[in-house]
């Protein structure tokens, strides 16, 4: 497969955004860290509507000089270029029932997640734009970065060209939130959806089981509560671990460590057979990511999200995941050794 291309600043032209009223639709992480960046961009203030139910976001997107509109049908008639930047579970609902119907013919629909794109749970007219720019980095950093004069790492694409200027516009938001600095990387909603839930379904899941049967195993072994969590996650090392692996890479961040563990670490990897594990992750990938099985399970349960208590399906799964050794150990350490914490 060929390599991905890659844009800069030169690749981009903020003025094709002169005129555009943009529409941010939520003001949380992503939303209040790329207004701010495009207005720091040259966009003015008065291009920039922030569409946000009342409540402390929408306070705090007034406190930052933001225009805020509560209505979302009249930010939608204002807007020439929409930012969806709610939670995923939500999207479908209010932009299909009060943006989608109301939106102007050419206007460009913007996400930062595949998620409902590439499942069809938006609504789209066929002259619209849709296209995703994709921060790969929480809402704090886009914005740390942007100040810093920094860029950071960004996923663009073009999913419908409704208008055939879907690339260029893309490319200049990408710019003007501050992505082309470092290089915004073409992709697609769908390598960004496989990617985002195969980690999330399947990577993470497997890492938290074997912390979960690792501090069991050593557990029976005689080790303390406070020695396991310590080692394993408290004392931070695996966060040093995955910062050099940022920095110096994923195998050669090794050096940092002792001969010892370097060793350890590479023999033991490499005499592990991975086929079972590689068989597994597939299983995830193709018949409950892409196929849809998981949307499908998890489009069931998006109303009992909001409820309280053991109704909502996710608590339930907190719940049940505080049960185990782990996190009761974990919990008994903390308690002790708060006042060192």
């Amino acid at each position: 497969m060929p390599s991905a291309k890659i844009y800069y600043d030169a690749d981009a032209d903020l003025g094709l955004l002169g005129g555009k009223t943009i529409v941010f639709l939520g003001f949380g992480n992503q939303g209040a860290a790329q207004a701010q960046n495009l207005r720091d961009s040259g966009i003015p203030n008065e291009q920039i509507l922030i569409a946000n139910r009342p409540d402390s976001y929408a306070e705090d997107a007034k406190s930052k000089g933001f225009i805020v509109e509560h209505d979302f049908v009249k930010a939608a008639k204002l807007a020439d270029v929409v930012f969806i930047l709610i939670p995923d579970q939500v999207q479908p609902r209010i932009f299909n029932e009060q943006f989608a119907p109301n939106l102007k013919d050419n206007a460009a629909i913007v996400v930062a997640s595949g998620y409902n794109v590439f499942f069809n749970l938006l609504t789209f007219k066929s002259t619209q734009d849709v296209t995703m720019v994709a921060p790969r980095m929480i809402g704090s950093s886009v914005r740390s970065l942007y100040v810093k004069g920094k860029g950071f790492p960004c996923f663009v694409s073009v999913e419908q060209d409704g208008t055939g200027n879907g690339l260029a516009l893309a490319l200049s938001l990408s710019r003007a939130i501050g992505a082309t600095k470092a290089g915004a990387i073409a992709s697609s909603v769908r390598e960004e959806t496989a990617m985002d839930l195969f980690a999330e379904q399947a990577l993470w899941p497997n890492i938290i089981t074997l912390f979960r049967e690792g501090f069991s195993v050593l557990k029976e072994a005689g080790c303390s509560d406070e020695a396991l969590c310590y080692e394993m996650w408290m004392s931070k090392e695996p966060a040093e671990i995955f910062e050099r692996a940022a920095e110096d890479g994923f195998i050669h961040q090794l050096k940092h460590h002792s001969i010892v563990s370097q060793y350890g670490q590479l023999s033991g990897a490499l005499a592990l057979d991975g086929v079972a594990v590689r068989e597994h992750f597939k299983n995830i990938l193709y018949n409950q990511v892409l196929n849809g099985k998981f949307c499908g399970e998890f489009s069931k349960i998006e109303a009992d999200l909001e409820k309280e208590g053991d109704a909502n399906p996710l608590n339930q799964l907190y719940k049940k995941s505080e049960e185990t050794e782990l996190v009761q150990a974990e919990k008994r350490v903390r308690a002790r050794l708060a006042g060192l914490l």
